[in-house]
């Protein structure tokens, strides 16, 4: 298993935004080579001595909320571990220890906020990425919300998840194309 630096700098020294948001198979494909051992790791609980410190915290979030994105994309498996990613960034809120995070990287902490599928986690979503003082990730979160408020759901997981879709969440899906949450 890697260590959680070897996740930091790989998230943030080698690669950036253009690499986290594009959806590259090219990108999947170097995590998967790196990282897979070390999803499947983190993702059965072994990564426990990351949580000393907020960085390493920080790391096992990415792992099990971010390279689960990457490494099964279009599949269940993305979605997989959210609830121990979101209950690590909540407890890293709870502590306070997410304000010892610089900005860039406390937006990741928060990331399992905005991937819920619960109105009550995107209120405080709301509010942990207005303290981040950026119109563009906040205006991303609203997005994300209110495709909660208006569905219950991310109706772009539905065929991932095998959940039907509505003929409305159809229609956003359509009109939303690849920004859809």
């Amino acid at each position: 298993m890697k260590t959680y630096r070897d996740v930091l700098d790989f998230w943030f020294v080698e690669h950036g935004k253009d690499d986290w948001f594009a959806g590259a198979a090219e990108f999947d494909t170097r995590l998967a080579e790196r990282f897979a051992e070390t999803h499947a790791r983190v993702a059965l609980g072994e990564a426990w001595t990351w949580r000393t410190t907020p960085e390493g915290r920080l790391a096992e979030i990415i792992v099990l909320d971010q390279f689960s994105r990457q490494l099964y994309r279009g599949s269940a498996k993305a979605f997989a571990q959210d609830p121990m990613a979101l209950t690590l960034a909540q407890e890293l809120v709870a502590q306070g220890l997410d304000r010892e995070l610089p900005r860039d990287k406390r937006m990741f902490a928060y990331m399992p906020y905005m991937h819920s599928e619960s109105l009550l986690v995107h209120e405080e979503a709301m509010r942990l990425f207005a303290s981040l003082d950026d119109p563009e990730i906040l205006d991303y979160e609203m997005g994300h919300r209110d495709c909660i408020a208006r569905f219950g759901r991310f109706p772009f997981r539905n065929a991932a998840l095998g959940r039907d879709s509505t003929p409305e969440e159809l229609a956003y899906i359509e009109e939303a194309g690849k920004r859809g949450f």
